[in-house]
């Protein structure tokens, strides 16, 4: 059974909970008690109680005093049983209530960080393959030189808010069915940063920074592939007021190629070749991003084999090594024979035995007779 002003006991919580979990279990029964919700007098009562609770285990010193066993309510002029008293600290409860958060009070900071920027960078895939430096115009915004991003006119500063005497909100105290409460509000006369700016620059109009178009030098990594995306901390818009830049991000697009095609870090593309070359074998000068090089064509190469060329591909991004370049061969059957090419072929061909070729068919390949039979048999 809970024992009056047991306050740990009203909230439900153990004498070693920490503020979270002391304002979650706060939050939960306010929404369950509330007056709005629960119209009825004993509701009300209990509502006071846990608002009372709340008020002494979410103000470390009053907590403390209560676990001493001292009036927790002695140096703010009320009893225990006094419920509200002036100066209560309303503005934490609804906090709690409405999950507004630990926000500190006070004023605001004219200063908040900017914004992120994005461009596209076009780049050949040699550049892809082994990084690049790029010199990049970006249009962006920068601290105001002529406020330094204070925002006020040379010579000037942001002066005291008469209104709020610099706290950046205005209090005002009402009084409910609950008692004597204090609410709090950001100031109007200085819409929350506790000063005002009597003259404003004239060049930022006072935010603090202006556009401006500036180079930055960039160094692309090796490795990099369409749609990769690189993080320049702190190279994007500098934020209102003055206020911390944020970052720039690379979107990289990689230009088509005339002979290569990549997937991953690998680099495909196709050679063709004369039958006779396939047949007897040849040496074969192909172009890589490294230069011409030799690939021997072994004697009976077929069509559609791939010969590797390992460590011809582009660099691993963030690793070592590089990936490689796989040649797709393509075997060339001769159109167009003159009398002696057909008569050296038709010779071969009988040498070979080949005049009437067998063929050679693989399963599971339907024919058109056999696709039109089953069109008629209704399969």
């Amino acid at each position: 059974m809970r024992v009056a002003n047991d306050y740990y006991g009203i909230l439900g919580v153990r004498r070693d909970a920490g503020p979270d979990e002391i304002k979650k279990a706060y939050r939960r029964l306010a929404r369950e008690l509330h007056p709005d919700v629960n119209p009825d007098p004993e509701t009300q009562e209990r509502f006071k109680e846990i608002t009372q609770a709340y008020e002494v285990l979410s103000d470390p010193g009053k907590r403390q005093m209560y676990d001493l066993g001292a009036d927790p309510f002695a140096q703010a002029g009320a009893g225990p049983g006094s419920g509200f008293g002036a100066g209560f600290p309303f503005s934490d409860i609804m906090d709690a209530f409405f999950g507004a958060g630990t926000a500190a009070r006070g004023p605001r900071s004219r200063a908040r960080r900017g914004r992120n920027a994005t461009i596209r960078v076009e780049l050949d895939l040699a550049e892809c393959a082994f990084g690049t430096t790029r010199d990049l115009v970006v249009d962006t915004a920068v601290v105001c030189p002529s406020c330094s991003g204070e925002g006020t006119a040379p010579g000037t500063h942001p002066e005291t808010c008469d209104v709020c005497r610099g706290r950046g909100e205005v209090s005002q105290v009402t009084r409910s069915f609950l008692g004597q409460v204090m609410t709090s509000r950001p100031c109007p006369g200085c819409g929350g940063f506790g000063t005002v700016i009597r003259r404003p620059c004239q060049e930022c109009d006072g935010e603090g920074r202006v556009r401006t178009r500036r180079t930055i030098k960039v160094r692309i990594p090796a490795g990099v592939e369409d749609g990769t995306h690189i993080q320049l901390a702190g190279e994007g818009e500098t934020g209102p007021g003055g206020g911390p830049a944020g970052d720039l991000f690379l979107e990289i697009v990689q230009r088509p190629h005339a002979i290569f095609e990549r997937q991953g870090d690998d680099l495909h593309c196709t050679a063709t070749i004369p039958m006779a070359a396939a047949a007897l074998g040849a040496t074969l000068k192909v172009q890589t991003l490294d230069g011409p090089a030799d690939v021997d064509i072994r004697p009976g190469t077929q069509s559609g084999q791939a010969i590797p060329l390992y460590g011809q591909g582009t660099a691993h991004l963030n690793s070592s090594g590089r990936g490689d370049l796989v040649i797709h061969v393509t075997v060339e059957t001769p159109t167009k024979l003159d009398s002696e090419q057909e008569a050296l072929l038709r010779e071969l061909a009988k040498l070979r035995g080949e005049e009437s070729p067998p063929g050679k068919f693989a399963p599971g390949q339907q024919g058109f007779f056999s696709r039109l039979r089953d069109a008629f048999n209704g399969r």
